[in-house]
């Protein structure tokens, strides 16, 4: 019956109808794909994320680092950070003006830009979740406005007021602002989980960019193996 009643709400409803619900459709494919796509490109990178940081400490050299971080961070997320860092280290320019900018702040400054990139990575489609959790209740409840004074209208015309003839084209009309939820709980549910992952990632950038900016700024009697600098920070930590 659920379906003989959709199916006749839809054949004999008007443009407007047909268009509230084709948005809806497309906001629910949209946000499918997209949840899909980003979940899974998310747990990759969080799975990899401490054993490609791992990986890189282990290394004997920076660009050895570097090397082996393209190798397991499929996902270049971290990636960027370290080779940012690679660059700063090896770039000198004597006698140019940003010669006189001191080291620490011109690694701080490739750091953050990497850090923005890879931030912008993790973030990128969360607007497109977040609109369709918070627009598609209003777009089903506009096709449920809609069909309710369309159906009033035409039992108007008829003359047949009866209870009958009025509760089964409203009933049917409520059947937008259903679509409508169907459409944003998910989305609202992908949004949460996929910011939390987001969040995560982002704290462990935050400590990895940390880490490289100690190691590149270092002094000069710093130790140049990355495992040892690695431990030298754990014990510190401890």
């Amino acid at each position: 019956m659920a379906s003989t009643g959709i199916l006749h709400y839809l054949q004999s409803s008007d443009a407007i109808t047909h268009g509230v619900a084709y948005v809806l459709a497309a906001m629910s494919m949209a946000s499918w794909c997209f949840l899909i796509v980003k979940g899974w490109m998310l747990g990759r990178a969080k799975r990899q994320g401490p054993r490609a940081i791992a990986f890189f400490w282990q290394a004997s050299t920076l660009s050895d680092g570097v090397a082996a971080l393209r190798r397991v961070d499929r996902e270049r997320v971290f990636t960027p950070l370290a080779e940012a860092a690679l660059r700063v280290s090896e770039i000198e320019t004597p006698g140019a003006m940003l010669a006189r900018v001191e080291r620490s702040e011109r690694v701080l400054r490739a750091l953050r830009e990497a850090l923005s990139k890879s931030q912008r990575r993790l973030e990128f489609g969360q607007v497109l979740l977040a609109s369709v959790g918070s627009t598609a209740p209003f777009v089903g409840l506009l096709g449920t406005v809609w069909g309710i004074y369309h159906a009033l209208g035409s039992i108007a015309e008829s003359g047949q007021a009866m209870i009958e003839n009025v509760a089964g084209p409203v009933g049917e009309a409520l059947i937008m602002t259903a679509f409508g939820l169907v459409v944003a709980i998910p989305a609202v549910l992908a949004y949460n989980v996929l910011g939390r992952l987001v969040r995560q990632l982002s704290e462990e950038l935050d400590g990895f960019a940390h880490d490289l900016h100690a190691y590149v700024c270092a002094p000069a009697e710093r130790p140049r193996d990355l495992t040892e600098h690695a431990s030298r920070n754990t014990a510190a930590h401890r």
